[in-house]
């Protein structure tokens, strides 16, 4: 469908979603450093995996594949989850700020699952499903990722069980009813349905809980099913969850062109990484090949600011110590961050490849406070008419500032970001900034 630049909406055709995943790795300056066995210290081979994933999942983890077909069951299920999704001009948030820089943004929040999350896990359920697993176990934060497995687990057969970071478990409750409207069984991470959980909560009976616990957790429970049905899904960090997310980039590169534009900034929150690299992976391809020569922005929460704060070094991805160790931006598998509502948010690190580009200042990482956020978030819903996730408002901020900045420089440039998700199950959130209550 042909868009001109005065578009306000720009829309593509279904037989333009991508047919093929984009990885990043060829395309990296530098090899990724090699994940490392727990026990040994040595890089870890593909059957060191096998216990937690998929054999395609592992393949495409380790690929030096520049494009990795997508399957044609995994691209009908993404058709009919909503994509293509738009790319929307933000011309009335433009007029409020008075800048001369174009604002566009990609909706990811319009599939049932409102969020980002359902390009992954359609193809995780997907690879297991034809691998004959039964079960697929996970963590989840603010609960977009829990929602979106336990819908793609819905749609190949598979029985879910989600391990819901405790403080969004408690302050989303409409989220717990979602994953279990779609089937999908649901605990309060840390729980007492794992040794690891229950070590936490004897010596933290009131922890907040984090994603390296849930993780440790969701672990565990796949290392020991007696049947060996059991696998584990992952929601952002590694190589394979964040090929899948490309899609949303891809897209985006094609909607810029049938608009006549280029990016200057391209803009993603970041917790785990998988929104981000899903709009920035494709368009830093692009500037490769000498199409754009945009400047890529990560926002972090300030609370929890591996990126901008942490060290480069390896960790581990969990708590408990289970994974293997992976070098990136980590404030260490101990910490705990605060109880925020960008619970998404909320993970000690920063998937490798992304570090890797941050490394290599590719990636430009901010880290902004919670009621500045809200204060975006809230600005945009009063331009834009859209309430966004609170991940997503990091977002929102970014591109706002970045617009104040080319209005003070009278820059006519292009700010594109993703948001990858809608907020209306966030409200309380919306409301504690609204009252004053928000600390």
């Amino acid at each position: 469908m042909k868009n001109g630049n005065d578009s306000v909406k720009i829309l593509l055709d279904e037989n333009e979603v991508p047919r093929q995943f984009y990885n990043i790795l060829p395309d990296l300056p530098h090899p990724l450093a090699p994940p490392l066995h727990p026990g040994t210290g040595k890089p870890a081979s593909p059957s060191d995996f096998e216990a937690i994933f998929s054999k395609a999942v592992i393949a495409q983890e380790m690929s030096s594949e520049r494009f990795i077909p997508i399957p044609g069951e995994v691209r009908d299920a993404l058709l009919r989850s909503g994509r293509p999704s738009p790319l929307f001009r933000a011309r009335r948030l433009e007029a409020r700020l008075k800048t001369p820089a174009k604002i566009y943004f990609k909706h990811e929040g319009l599939n049932p699952c409102g969020s980002h999350k359902p390009n992954t896990a359609i193809a995780q359920a997907y690879y297991n499903m034809k691998e004959g697993v039964e079960h697929l176990v996970t963590e989840t934060g603010a609960g977009q990722w829990g929602t979106a497995l336990s819908y793609a687990s819905l749609l190949f057969g598979l029985d879910c069980k989600v391990f819901m970071v405790r403080t969004s478990f408690d302050s989303k409750p409409y989220r717990k009813m979602l994953i279990e409207t779609y089937g999908a069984t649901i605990f309060a991470s840390p729980s007492r349905e794992t040794k690891f959980g229950q070590k936490v909560l004897l010596e933290k009976p009131d922890h907040p809980g984090s994603l390296g616990i849930a993780i440790s957790e969701a672990i565990e429970c796949v290392v020991s099913d007696p049947k060996k049905k059991s696998k584990y899904s992952l929601g952002s960090v590694l190589n394979h969850v964040l090929l899948h997310q490309t899609v949303i980039g891809q897209e985006t590169s094609l909607q810029l062109a049938m608009a006549d534009e280029k990016p200057d900034y391209v803009i993603g929150c970041i917790g785990g990484g998988s929104n981000f690299a899903g709009i920035a992976f494709p368009l830093l391809y692009d500037k490769l090949k000498g199409k754009n020569n945009a400047q890529f922005i990560a926002v972090e929460p300030e609370s929890c600011p591996s990126t901008t704060k942490g060290e480069f070094k390896y960790d581990f991805g969990d708590t408990a110590g289970m994974t293997p160790l992976i070098k990136m931006y980590t404030l260490g598998k101990d910490f705990i961050p605060p109880s925020i509502h960008a619970g998404g948010l909320r993970y000690h690190g920063m998937a490798p490849t992304v570090s890797a580009l941050v490394a290599e200042k590719l990636v430009h990482p901010v880290s902004y406070g919670q009621k500045e956020v809200f204060e975006a978030g809230v600005l945009f819903a009063r331009t834009e008419g859209i309430v966004a996730a609170p991940e997503s408002c990091h977002a929102i901020k970014a591109a706002i500032d970045t617009a104040l900045e080319c209005k003070k420089r009278n820059e006519a440039k292009t700010i594109v970001f993703n948001l990858s998700g809608h907020g209306l199950l966030d409200l309380a959130g919306y409301s504690q900034f609204l009252e004053g209550k928000m600390q």
